[in-house]
């Protein structure tokens, strides 16, 4: 069983260092790669990858499903695993993630932890969204894996969706076979939750979370808009 680690990438040099150097930890025991998707990015983050031994496959989207399916596309191993470029992974969660496969589970998830502080409407947010996630067996886009087979009849991400493309494909996946919300979590960065305000942040939630919005198109920015500085 090989392990791809798929990761979508738009400027990010800061934080895909420490989130490749994360796998490359807790994938050591496993046959593994890791898939940098980098999306038209204007900093280094495309050289730090390739300095620390990931595949880098340049792409021009502006949107984050298509990014993951141009990463997935070049992947070698059996199960892909698509993970944000500021999320930290675990020997844990990569432990739990195997387990699941080898016990017949197709896809899966682990919900992320943010790490640092974040605003109160997110620490309120975060654990009825956690609640639901696994009430209704969905994936964040922090840490999602499939089998390759399931991915491919899936069709992958489907580029109409600008946001919760994660969500979309769950539900397709749950057509194939069987899915597990991973007990061990990922640590993703909460820097949106710093950067973007309260109501910037609910409104994009409240847009993404109504069925077949277009508007959210136009959203785009609180993923590809210019890196805004961490307040204190």
């Amino acid at each position: 069983m090989k392990l791809s680690f798929v990761i979508p990438a738009w400027n990010e040099e800061e934080l895909i260092g420490e989130t490749i150097a994360s796998i490359q930890r807790s994938a050591s025991k496993f046959e593994y790669e890791i898939v940098v998707a980098d999306d038209a990015s204007d900093d280094n983050t495309a050289e730090i990858s390739k300095q620390l031994g990931a595949v880098v496959v340049s792409c021009n989207n502006r949107q984050i499903g298509l990014t993951r399916n141009d990463g997935a596309k070049v992947a070698t191993g059996s199960i892909l695993i698509f993970v944000d470029a500021d999320t930290l992974v675990s020997e844990d969660v990569i432990n739990e993630t195997v387990e699941a496969i080898e016990n017949g589970v197709i896809a899966g998830g682990s919900f992320p932890t943010f790490e640092g502080d974040i605003k109160i409407v997110a620490r309120i947010l975060t654990p009825v969204i956690r609640t639901a996630f696994y009430i209704l067996r969905l994936a964040a886009g922090a840490y999602l894996f499939c089998t390759v087979e399931s991915f491919k009849k899936s069709g992958g991400f489907d580029p109409k969706f600008f946001a919760a493309e994660e969500v979309h494909l769950v539900k397709k996946l749950h057509k194939l076979g069987k899915f597990k919300t991973l007990k061990t979590r990922v640590v993703t960065s909460g820097r949106k939750f710093r950067t973007h305000s309260s109501m910037e942040i609910l409104s994009t939630l409240i847009l993404v979370s109504i069925p077949g919005i277009r508007k959210i198109k136009k959203r785009k920015n609180l993923w590809y808009g210019p890196r805004k500085k961490e307040q204190d």
